[in-house]
């Protein structure tokens, strides 16, 4: 009733009683959103403009990373690779503090805001200390030419610069992605259907980006210009920081919900001073307030559901909570509703999904550190020309692009007919099952690939950058399943975690997708430090040495297809398991996102 006012006072409603948004969304001076004139598609699009700009300057900075440690620093491969490694997880654990903000207290708009302002400061500190301290001589960090020694001040600077990016770049994006679906109001069907699609065309708008970064940026530091490459990855995140702030009067807004660490304690410590209490068997007997109550900051009800039935404690209501309520006293550190415990068990059903993600993550994290070392000891030359190997991952972005339309447009109308109930076609959970299976493919395919380098390749050879007469396209069969098994794995994740997230935890959801890449990422870090430390005993080279040719990359490639193996097998019991989050008004909806059948 409140939106109806607002817009009969504003002379927007007339014969159209849908004029306002239904979920919730406020416009920029706080007033309940009107659909015409805030979000949907105009929003949208300069969202994922921003995002492909905002991609474009971290890819700028993250794709060549590698070379950049090894060339300029001098850091040998191993090393160089845990570098890049722990600085990409280190991206996406800063994800879980903009989204904790972003929840609590800031709002997607402000957060995403201010880790963009974050996000140029570092570009500009790494464009200027590179170019004034680390490429000495001037010219050097090119294949030929090694850059010199550096001093621990100008080391240090690099490090808190690429840190700095990652800092701005991780706070940003799991609430960009948040905020583009807050565009779309999903009470509404055909705003409910963009809001799908929008995960979609988020995901390529990224790839899109990230290809102007991998193909003419990185060819430019490859050939030793790295100080160009930084300050157009730089100039192009102020564009996105720009365009973001263009589209303001035009965004939807969800209030934030105040502090979810809170609420989650509220409900365990509750449930732990009650463990002693024999539950009702109904559980309509359970506190619960109306949805617009100010304990849940409007958001909606989540229904009572049976599993982790210890948390339920947290909502029974005692003799002494009744005593206090006479009494006007409520603390929640004692009596929770049970749309708030319910909250808790979103999460704690997410959490086995999630883990199932992060193995997928160590495959998805070699394009930018192991793939890139195979590529540079195969040969990289067509006539006089070279080709730069971590421009090779644009394969990858053209099998994202070649897969979202296939999807889209093939697979899921085709499943939806095949299926005569729903026209959704696969659901969140199988799609990232499927990405596994095509996950397990691309490391097979990169572990052939070595073994033929390998049998090509010249074992003692001083400086092994194209020692292999073994062409670089060799390569674009993993890149194009790793490409192919992103579409169904993290577009999945994201419309699932979205989805599954409870209202007031919608970003906490995206960085779930985020934190998944970041452990991939320590994890790939530390099966190299493991393999190498093993595989080096009694004098022996190792998997991964310095000259590659005396190695056995296609071991540890293998080694990742076998483990990739393991994990869908705990995934796909792990799917089965889980029960979906049941809105008020939209069970029937949520059972579908929660099902996984084979």
């Amino acid at each position: 009733m409140a939106c109806l006012e607002v817009c009969k006072e504003q002379g927007k409603l007339k014969e159209d009683q849908g004029a306002c948004t239904q979920d919730g969304t406020i416009d920029w001076h706080g007033r309940p959103a009107i659909k015409a004139k805030s979000g949907q598609w105009t929003a949208g699009i300069i969202i994922l403009l921003n995002q492909g700009l905002a991609t474009l300057a971290f890819f700028g900075v993250g794709v060549n990373l590698v070379l950049f440690l090894t060339r300029v620093l001098r850091q040998n491969n191993a090393d160089a690779a845990n570098n890049v490694s722990k600085w990409t997880g280190t991206v996406y654990i800063f994800s879980l503090v903009g989204a904790f903000l972003s929840d609590s207290y800031w709002g997607r708009y402000k957060t995403c805001a201010i880790f963009q302002v974050i996000f140029v400061i570092g570009l500009v500190s790494l464009s200027l200390s590179s170019y004034l301290f680390l490429i000495r001589p001037r010219g050097c960090g090119n294949q030929e030419n090694p850059c010199g020694s550096h001093s621990g001040l100008d080391i240090t600077l690099f490090y808190l610069s690429i840190y700095l990016v990652a800092l701005g770049n991780g706070g940003y994006q799991p609430n960009i992605a948040t905020f583009g679906a807050d565009q779309f109001d999903e009470e509404d069907p055909k705003e409910g259907h963009s809001k799908v699609a929008f995960f979609s065309y988020f995901y390529l708008a990224l790839n899109l980006g990230s290809l102007f970064s991998n193909t003419i940026l990185g060819y430019f530091e490859d050939e030793g210009m790295w100080a160009l490459g930084f300050w157009a990855s730089a100039g192009s995140a102020l564009a996105a920081l720009g365009l973001f702030l263009a589209g303001t009067t035009r965004y939807r807004h969800f209030k934030p919900s105040g502090n979810p660490l809170s609420r989650f304690f509220q409900v365990i410590l509750a449930a732990t001073k009650k463990c002693s209490i024999d539950l009702p068997p109904d559980a309509d007997d359970l506190y619960d307030v109306d949805g617009n109550d100010s304990s849940m900051n409007g958001n909606r009800k989540i229904l009572h559901t049976n599993e982790f039935k210890f948390l339920d404690r947290a909502a029974y209501i005692t003799t002494r909570d009744v005593d206090d309520q006479k009494k006007g006293i409520y603390s929640p550190w004692r009596l929770c509703p049970v749309t708030q415990v319910e909250e808790v068990k979103c999460i704690l059903r997410l959490l086995p999904i999630w883990l199932c993600t992060i193995i997928y993550s160590v495959v998805f994290t070699q394009m930018a550190s192991l793939f890139v070392e195979q590529g540079a000891a195969m040969k990289t030359t067509i006539s006089n020309f070279r080709i730069p190997p971590a421009s090779m991952s644009s394969f990858d972005i053209l099998s994202v692009a070649l897969f979202i339309f296939l999807y889209r447009r093939v697979l899921d109308p085709l499943v939806g007919r095949i299926r005569r109930k729903d026209s959704r076609g696969l659901t969140e959970l199988q799609r990232m099952g499927i990405g596994l299976v095509i996950a397990i493919l691309a490391m097979v395919s990169a572990g052939i690939v070595e073994c033929y380098r390998l049998k090509y390749a010249n074992r003692d050879c001083t400086h092994c950058e194209g020692s292999s007469s073994l062409s670089i396209f060799w390569q674009v069969p993993q890149y194009a399943f790793v490409g192919a098994s992103e579409v169904f794995m993290y577009v999945g994740q994201l419309e699932f975690f979205n989805a599954q997230a409870p209202d007031g935890l919608k970003s906490f959801g995206s960085a779930l997708c985020m934190t998944s890449i970041s452990l991939g990422n320590y994890v790939s870090s530390l099966l190299v430090t493991m393999v190498m430390k093993i595989s080096t005993e009694d004098h022996m080279p190792g998997w991964i040495p310095g000259n590659l040719n005396k190695g056995h990359l296609d071991r540890f490639y293998f080694l990742l297809a076998g483990l990739t193996t393991i994990d869908l097998l705990v995934y796909i019991a792990c799917a089965r398991w889980y029960k979906c989050i049941k809105l008020e008004g939209k069970t029937a909806a949520n059972d579908e996102h929660g099902s996984f059948k084979v």
